[in-house]
């Protein structure tokens, strides 16, 4: 698939929709399943994704798509992927039921396991990030200017540090604490790559267990924005090349010229 502006406009409608989707009922009563891995479950991880797969259907009727809320398929099929959406319908589902707004919807597109393009909408936020390989990565937010987006210089001497709401391991403690200052940024699902794409934090260490559908549409905008993800020896970060599609320890920075891997723990 050929990546344009109009394949990424035409995703942005995308998420934009299902996150409409969301908001009646983040903004009313709902309730909160448990799935098989303990995650919890509401009706709008399921509006969200039938939203998507539905469009996403009629967008690319023979790219195949990978949703966290899809039926399970099994590495021989996937592993004949060179393309294919991967997608999470509602990323932060814990940020959704706290109702602190830190909730998102994600699109990407992967080739030959690189993100290429990606949609993180924030629906509470009415807030868009965007951005593909060779276009670059853009903001809007609500029916505002469409704006470019990029990453910025670090601040070194006490840089921007994002730490999630809900994931604190004993390993980011120990990563924190090999760092002579730093400024912490707390921020809640897949906005922590935007935010960073936008020029407004410097680092994102992940150091725990995420899925492959946590990170490729952030992962995609920041790669955009002219930031990286790496896994813990430098290497990018890559979607759908083994059985398992959970990711190992990553991070996410802006400016290449700092040397953010001597900070994990060995």
């Amino acid at each position: 698939m050929e990546i344009t502006r109009e394949l990424l406009d035409s995703v942005c409608r995308i998420a934009v929709d299902a996150g409409a989707r969301t908001l009646p009922i983040y903004q009313g009563d709902f309730d909160v399943e448990t799935k098989d891995d303990d995650s919890p479950l509401t009706q709008a991880d399921l509006a969200a994704h039938h939203a998507i797969a539905a469009a996403l259907t009629e967008l690319s009727p023979d790219t195949p798509q990978l949703s966290e809320e899809g039926s399970e398929i099994p590495y021989d099929t996937r592993s004949e992927w060179r393309e294919y959406w991967l997608i999470d319908p509602l990323d932060g589902t814990r940020e959704f039921i706290n109702k602190n707004d830190q909730f998102t919807i994600n699109i990407a597109l992967i080739q030959d396991g690189r993100p290429v393009l990606g949609a993180v909408y924030a629906p509470a936020l009415d807030t868009l990030w965007f951005g593909a390989a060779e276009l670059g990565a853009w903001r809007r937010e609500g029916e505002g200017e469409i704006e470019p987006i990029t990453v910025s210089a670090a601040q070194t001497d006490k840089p921007r540090i994002l730490v999630s709401r809900s994931h604190r391991s004993d390993a980011i403690e120990q990563l924190l604490a090999r760092m002579p200052d730093f400024h912490p940024v707390s921020m809640g699902s897949s906005l922590k790559f935007c935010v960073i794409a936008e020029g407004q934090a410097d680092y994102y260490p992940r150091l725990g267990p995420t899925s492959e559908w946590d990170t490729a549409a952030g992962h995609a905008v920041l790669k955009a924005a002219g930031g990286y993800v790496t896994d813990a020896r430098g290497r990018p970060l890559r979607y759908n090349e083994t059985d398992s599609l959970l990711n190992d320890w990553f991070i996410a920075y802006g400016d290449d010229r700092h040397d953010w891997l001597s900070y994990i723990p060995k």
